[in-house]
């Protein structure tokens, strides 16, 4: 059976978001981790003058691992930066068209640029197995520096995403898409 290209599109749309959406949950609890670590360092150092700087340099891990990785969930819930001064008041097909352009010429070309850029950077940094500065840091400094290209990987996909259901909503096609505000409630 030889399924229509609107509805490859749809599969494509539900999967992507629901990939995202659990990629986002788990990286929420990155935030509290972060807490719980940051509260663990300053109890340590003020309430015992003592400290880890392998300890410390998690603080770093976490925080690159929750913004690295939510960057995508951030964009598919549509919480990222924007511009909002005339975006607000468009009708749902001139946001459909600000989103596909948005994504087609800002979006796309700046992630294929990180991870161009990024390749060689993380690549070199896996050939030597880099590690911390710090003689007591963590000694897997080259798996941080891959959160960039799997970041860029993750919004990529979701900007794919993101310009199908733009063009499912210019084309008329977006009756089994979810609506606009149904990504807040989890119905994807």
């Amino acid at each position: 059976m030889l399924l229509s290209p609107t509805t490859l599109l749809t599969y494509f749309i539900r999967h992507q978001n629901h990939l995202q959406n659990q990629i986002g949950h788990v990286v929420a609890w990155a935030s509290l981790v972060l807490v719980g670590i940051t509260a663990l360092v300053v109890i340590l150092r003020y309430g015992f003058d003592t400290g880890s700087i392998a300890l410390q340099e998690s603080i770093m891990y976490a925080h690159a691992f929750l913004f690295m990785l939510g960057m995508a969930y951030t964009y598919q819930q549509d919480k990222h930066v924007r511009v909002d001064v005339f975006y607000a008041h468009y009708s749902i097909k001139k946001r459909a068209w600000v989103n596909l352009l948005g994504t087609l010429l800002m979006t796309l070309p700046t992630m294929a640029f990180i991870l161009w850029s990024g390749w060689d950077y993380v690549a070199i940094s896996w050939q030597i197995k880099e590690t911390s500065a710090e003689s007591a840091g963590i000694a897997y400094l080259y798996l941080l520096k891959s959160l960039i290209l799997i970041m860029a990987i993750l919004v990529i996909a979701q900007a794919l995403s993101i310009a199908a259901q733009s063009w499912l909503t210019i084309t008329n096609h977006n009756d089994n898409l979810p609506q606009e505000d149904d990504h807040l409630e989890g119905k994807l």
